[in-house]
């Protein structure tokens, strides 16, 4: 492998350091190679004028000869039908203000899918730039029995083709060495982007299977065999949507039954720690600083780091093995009787992790209006920071029993939870449909790959960044949220002969009271109110805030109690249930609302996303609180 530095070093014959744009279709192996090259030493920006990502990073080769590399988004066609393969699109063809042509391409494709992926190749060809193509995952093709043969492929390309196995150490060498003997490289305009539809669709795919019939063998397969025959089951009309449900029911009781004793431990550390400063520091304002505020605050949202690794463990084994794009399958029927299709799936199952990739993972879908819509309704997916707010509630209010001698009713609470999210989505995006107009359904087209067992490392990788994630905004956004609502809880102090704890007498009391008369109709109470304000910045946070608040409206030894019981004896479960119905909907956090206006361009939609979020939690809390009462909760 070529040293790769930070600083590229220009040839002496060239005016600038070239520049290489690595193509390829998703899920190619892109930007693992992009990866391998750089070395992750990368600029991240978004291109001018839109919030689409742009990569950037430089390497050398091993004869010394240096290079800029640009990861362009993900396409099929340079006939564009997203806003990915707009830019992908402007940029080869050196269209986009401020970015030149690239001086050479390297198409990657997979090695397993050829068909699909050299579509794209010959589009590129005919724009005449100087190109590479990277036969990638070549080890997976070798698996399967698919024997490709580089030199006929070469040959009947025009161009050099190299193996390459990004996700292995020294699986670029190939490439690098390819682009040595390119140098220097020739100076080429790229063709206008009439060049493109000088061939039609039709004799494209028919050049692809000309090519492929002479470069590729592809002996029968037994993978593929047991692939067709699990299909035959898991994509079944009346069977795969029964699985898929069955699927995630089981994965929302793993929830809390698996996240159980690592959760004790969690807590029980927190508690400990927070008796030992309690035993250590004299009274006063950094004790309960640190005590109610940072431990009753940070400490109660970190305890539901388990359940969120859990249930993220879940969504990254089944997008590994290759189970979510047949999910997607699955629900195109459904989808499209409310106006999406199946592509959709995608964006809001990211969404179950944050809206903010849920909405911008919406690019990917061809038609505008299916796309604004799945935006809209993003938010709706329950998404992680809610899990903290839902697992306080159940576990307090919910009790802890075997239903039916098999399911925990905890769980079945949470998949009801979850459920009513992707009902009410569904439904705001039937109505969104009749409004906005209805448009002829758009036929579901994807890959799907072959099943396979999922890589541990990828598992371990994908966790770890989700733990990452977590943790480090807990300790700072929670953190500084927290302490702030402290210092807002805490002064002024009480008056003299004051008849209430301290907190009722604070800025945070005055601003809860004062939001009380707009919530007492839901059944919220002053200290909800106040823990309502800082979670519009992250929902999880107003887990924290009803800590602070609870432990500086204690005397005593209450102080050290954990919020569960505090709350399960001093709230109604009309009151409990309300506000899980309040957290279905709303409050929406700042940061998606303005990834929202970003990814539509307008503020429009943002305002419009908060108003119906706060109406439908609005509505949804008035019934459940007043059903529940009428039925005595």
């Amino acid at each position: 492998m070529g040293a790769v530095d930070k600083a590229v070093v220009s040839s002496p014959n060239a005016v600038r350091t070239p520049m290489l744009a690595l193509l390829g279709n998703p899920n190619c192996g892109k930007t693992a190679l992009f990866n391998r090259l750089t070395g992750a030493r990368q600029k991240v920006a978004n291109y001018a004028g839109v919030t689409i990502e742009r990569k950037e990073g430089g390497f050398t080769t091993a004869a010394g000869n240096g290079f800029r590399v640009l990861d362009l988004p993900g396409a099929y066609s340079l006939n564009a039908q997203t806003p990915d393969e707009e830019i992908t699109r402007d940029v080869v063809a050196g269209l986009r203000k401020g970015d030149a042509a690239p001086d050479v391409v390297v198409c990657v494709v997979n090695a397993t899918n050829l068909r699909l992926n050299l579509r794209l190749v010959l589009e590129v060809k005919r724009l005449g730039l100087p190109m590479v193509l990277a036969l990638n995952m070549v080890d997976v093709a070798k698996k399967r029995g698919l024997v490709v043969d580089a030199d006929v492929l070469s040959r009947e390309l025009g161009m050099p083709v190299v193996e390459t196995v990004a996700v292995q150490a020294g699986g670029e060498k190939s490439l690098l060495r390819a682009l040595d003997l390119m140098w220097p490289l020739p100076v080429s305009t790229p063709q206008p982007l009439a060049a493109i539809d000088a061939v039609g669709v039709e004799d494209t795919q028919r050049e692809v299977r000309r090519i492929l019939d002479l470069a590729l063998t592809e002996p029968a397969h037994a993978g593929d065999a047991l692939s067709e025959k699990i299909d035959n089951v898991v994509l079944h009309p009346v069977l795969g949507p029964v699985i898929l449900a069955v699927l995630m029911f089981l994965v929302f009781q793993a929830v809390f039954s698996w996240a159980a004793a690592p959760m004790d431990m969690i807590k029980d550390g927190v508690e400990h720690l927070a008796k030992w400063m309690t035993a250590s520091m004299p009274d006063g304002v950094l004790h309960s600083l640190l005590v109610d505020g940072v431990m009753g605050g940070v400490g109660g949202v970190l305890v539901f780091l388990p359940q969120i690794l859990i249930l993220f463990f879940f969504i990254l084994f089944l997008e590994d093995c290759g189970y979510l794009p047949r999910a997607a399958f699955l629900l195109d029927r459904l989808m499209g009787g409310v106006g999406l299709s199946g592509r959709a799936f995608i964006p809001l199952l990211s969404s179950f992790a944050c809206a903010i990739p849920g909405v911008m993972a919406a690019r990917t879908i061809q038609n505008r209006r299916d796309r604004l819509v799945t935006i809209m309704i993003a938010p709706l997916m329950t998404c992680s920071a809610r899990l903290p707010v839902y697992a306080l509630l159940i576990s307090a209010f919910i009790p802890d029993r075997a239903v039916a001698g098999l399911f925990n009713l905890q769980g079945l609470v949470l998949f009801a939870l979850y459920f009513a999210g992707i009902v009410s989505a569904m439904a705001v995006a039937y109505v969104m449909k009749r409004f906005m107009g209805a448009q002829g359904k758009h036929p579901l087209m994807m890959e799907l790959p072959a099943y396979h067992w999922p890589h541990l490392r990828n598992l371990a990788l994908g966790l770890w960044e989700r733990a990452k994630i977590f943790i480090t905004r807990v300790g700072t956004v929670i953190l500084t949220l927290t302490i702030l609502l402290w210092v807002l809880s805490s002064f002024p102090g009480a008056p003299e002969g004051a008849t209430h704890p301290p907190i009722y007498y604070s800025l945070a009391g005055i601003i809860g009271r004062g939001l009380e008369f707009i919530f007492a109709p839901i059944g919220f109470n002053w200290q909800i109110c106040i823990a309502l304000v800082p979670g519009m910045a992250a929902r999880e946070v107003a887990v924290g805030a009803l800590g602070t608040v609870y432990a500086l409206s204690q005397t005593g030894d209450e102080v050290a109690q954990t919020l569960a019981p505090i709350i399960s004896a001093t709230w109604s479960l009309a009151t409990a249930l309300s506000l899980l119905a309040w957290y279905v909907f709303a409050p929406q956090c700042i940061a998606t609302l303005s990834t929202v206006r970003r990814e539509t361009g307008s503020a429009r939609y943002a305002w419009l996303m908060a108003g119906y979020l706060f109406a439908l939690a609005y509505v949804a809390s008035f019934i459940t609180y007043h059903v529940a009462r009428a039925l005595g909760g």
